[in-house]
């Protein structure tokens, strides 16, 4: 029974690490800062060996994130994790955190080139440069969307829970990717007045955009470990993790 026990257990844990076997490391640099993503290649690309990049919540490279592309992978999707906050620089609490992500807000340019970067990096490992989404979650969402406002060689964006938010002295561009916003319903974080400027700004861009909205959840509602207290402002939520996957997936089906 013993010998049965421990046989099982290694068949589950080698079946663990196939799971993430995937994902390398890659590094890469912006000048002087050293930055490290992951990539994650598929057995079995889909046609045209279409990419997706993936943009970190607040706190970095995570486990999320990388289970993300993995997950793409699996689908056949090149996946890029980017390193925005550059090596040593990963925050270790949620103050720095609201500190380093407020930073590349404020200086949205050295944002969308860490965004860029880490493109190329896609690229370089195999994605098609003309079949490429930029997908992001929290802080990662706000890229997704400063991604689109930068009118960067991608078919479409998704923003998971992301900040909406754009300085009003910023000349407003036409939108040439599509636009998909999945979005917590109660949402403290996103102000109603946020939402209704960036939807007047995708009309005034001519964006082919949507915005979905999921009741009960909040902020970070893909975010296993940020709990279910809703009242904190960022929770779990299973069916809104689960029905925006599955609206992120139907996205990259029409988009790629």
């Amino acid at each position: 029974m013993k010998l049965k026990v421990t046989s099982l257990f290694i068949v589950l844990f080698s079946f663990s690490n196939a799971m993430i076997a995937q994902l390398k490391a890659v590094d890469y640099a912006e000048g002087n800062q050293k930055l490290s993503g992951f990539i994650a290649k598929p057995s079995k690309a889909n046609k045209d060996n279409p990419g997706i990049l993936i943009l970190p919540a607040w706190m970095g490279i995570d486990d999320h994130s990388k289970e993300s592309a993995d997950d793409l992978a699996k689908l056949g999707y090149y996946s890029f994790v980017a390193d925005i906050y550059g090596v040593g620089n990963k925050p270790t609490n949620t103050s720095e955190a609201g500190q380093k992500a407020g930073y590349f807000k404020k200086n949205i340019q050295e944002y969308q080139t860490r965004i860029q970067l880490a493109l190329e990096q896609l690229v370089k490992q195999g994605a098609n440069p003309d079949k490429i989404v930029v997908i992001g979650y929290c802080f990662g969402g706000t890229g997704a969307i400063e991604a689109a406002r930068a009118n960067m060689k991608v078919k479409g964006i998704v923003s998971f829970h992301g900040g909406l938010g754009r300085d009003e002295t910023r000349v407003l561009n036409s939108i040439n990717s599509k636009v998909l916003v999945l979005h917590g319903a109660d949402d403290p974080f996103v102000p109603e007045a946020e939402i209704k400027s960036f939807q007047n700004e995708m009309r005034k861009s001519n964006a082919d955009w949507q915005m979905v909205y999921y009741s009960n959840a909040v902020h970070a509602f893909t975010e296993k470990k940020a709990g279910n207290d809703n009242s904190k402002g960022a929770a779990y939520n299973e069916n809104a993790a689960k029905r925006s996957w599955k609206a992120m997936l139907q996205f990259l089906n029409e988009v790629l």
